[in-house]
């Protein structure tokens, strides 16, 4: 014992059995809890990586459902307007039939059947050929 003022310091001896024993439960007792941050570590990754496959899975769907309801919208606001159009034509024929009257056989006019000219195939094939000569469309030489 050293006395150091009033006070007097004790040395603890420690053996070396015991100093090896505590470094060897301090070294098992940090690879332990560096195991158990690595597995924490290593699973929180996964979840990570999961999700934002996951997320990016539905991010996809949702785009693909996004375009197909535009699609349908446009196809909508189209039949829509063929309606309206569909429906003016209706109201425009419904308003024409109260101008127009009715006929009776006596406002009918009957006409007689024109008869028609038929022309020879030998003969309307020559004229044309004639007509070509005559307008220089067939010309001799190169």
């Amino acid at each position: 014992m050293k006395p150091y003022g009033n006070q007097l310091n004790f040395k603890k001896k420690v053996s070396n059995e015991s100093k090896k024993n505590f470094e060897k439960i301090s070294i098992i007792n940090i690879k332990l809890i560096h195991l158990i941050f690595d597995t924490i570590n290593i699973s929180l990754l996964v979840l990570i990586f999961t999700l934002f496959f996951l997320s990016f899975d539905s991010q996809r769907k949702w785009s693909n459902t996004y375009k197909s309801l535009s699609k349908t919208r446009a196809i909508n606001n189209n039949l829509i307007d063929y309606i309206s159009k569909i429906e003016e034509i209706y109201i425009s024929e419904l308003e024409s039939l109260n101008i127009y009257r009715k006929t009776k056989p006596e406002d009918l006019i009957y006409l007689d059947k024109l008869v028609e000219k038929k022309e020879s195939l030998f003969k309307k094939n020559l004229s044309s050929f004639i007509e070509g000569f005559i307008d220089s469309k067939y010309q001799k030489g190169y």
